[in-house]
């Protein structure tokens, strides 16, 4: 069955959402920051056999409403899906802004069926301290070079894109104005998600969690990373890793696996992560029989 694609108009900030079909226990699945529901349209089908599968737009993605980034009305945005195509209770599963997201589902749902986290933990904007294995003196000029990144991205933003560069991108992506094309989400959301405290570092909450979770990390750089930015990286999985397995001690509900993937993990290795959320939903099933 071809996926259905439906717009959630009847709420302040409407929702746009893809629903792939398939039979089983729903999945919901979540993209990260600047993405769109058209993130998992090679990876949904590897799920459909055992489950029904729904992707949405965030709001300020895609083809979803504009809305101001609230935590709780986002996780208010993923319950008016669920009840609108009626999936009771999925497990959700979420990429990086889409993961941190799904901590918080987690704790707002601690009964709920779980949630699988894909690389969605920290910023690489986060605290200093929370880097691990690299000299201070190179952790600060490399943090300062990575700021200057960013922010030369945020200022981008605020400017339309040149015309030429606007075929790049999926036209759910972009809005036209008056005033030319522009990205989505804009500069104004991007940068209120990006300086969160939530959104640069979702680790702590994890201790709140209560429902089974699965945590999968990237072990390797994106490609392309721009200049000694990629010297940053190992860092900040280190520190995550450090940070993170402390709290899984004694807490058989929450898993982590670490595959050979970048943070592109769904795009590089499909097949691999819908294993992951098979087994793991399949090993949750069996032990509650």
């Amino acid at each position: 069955m071809p996926a259905r694609d439906t717009i959630i108009d009847d709420r302040p900030v409407h929702l746009a959402v893809r629903d792939h079909g398939g039979d089983g226990p729903p999945v919901l699945l979540l993209h990260g920051l600047g993405g769109t529901l058209l993130h998992w349209d090679a990876f949904a089908p590897l799920l459909t056999g055992a489950h029904r599968v729904v992707a949405m737009d965030l709001r300020g993605h895609g083809l979803s409403g504009d809305g101001p980034w609230e935590w709780e009305a986002v996780l208010d945005d993923v319950q008016a899906v669920i009840d609108r195509l009626e999936l009771r209770t999925p497990l959700v599963v979420g990429h990086s802004l889409g993961g941190m997201i799904a901590v918080r589902w987690a704790l707002r749902h601690p009964d709920g069926p779980g949630i699988v986290n894909l690389d969605g933990l920290r910023s690489s904007e986060t605290d200093p301290r929370h880097y691990a294995g690299i000299a201070p003196a190179d952790l600060t000029a490399l943090l300062a070079e990575l700021k200057t990144v960013f922010d030369a991205q945020a200022e981008a933003m605020t400017r339309p894109i040149p015309e030429a560069h606007a075929a790049m991108f999926p036209g759910r992506s972009l809005r036209t104005t008056g005033e030319g094309v522009f990205v989505r989400p804009d500069a104004a959301l991007a940068g209120r998600i990006r300086h969160d405290p939530h959104f640069r570092d979702s680790v702590p909450a994890v201790a709140g969690i209560r429902c089974p979770a699965l945590f999968v990390l990237a072990t390797e750089n994106l490609p392309g990373l721009p200049g000694r930015v990629g010297d940053l990286m190992p860092a900040l999985r280190a520190g995550i890793r450090r940070d993170l397995l402390p709290l899984l001690a004694g807490r058989p509900h929450l898993r982590v696996l670490e595959p050979a993937a970048s943070h592109a993990m769904v795009a590089e290795r499909p097949e691999w992560i819908a294993r992951a959320v098979l087994d793991f939903y399949s090993a949750k099933a069996a032990a509650e029989r």
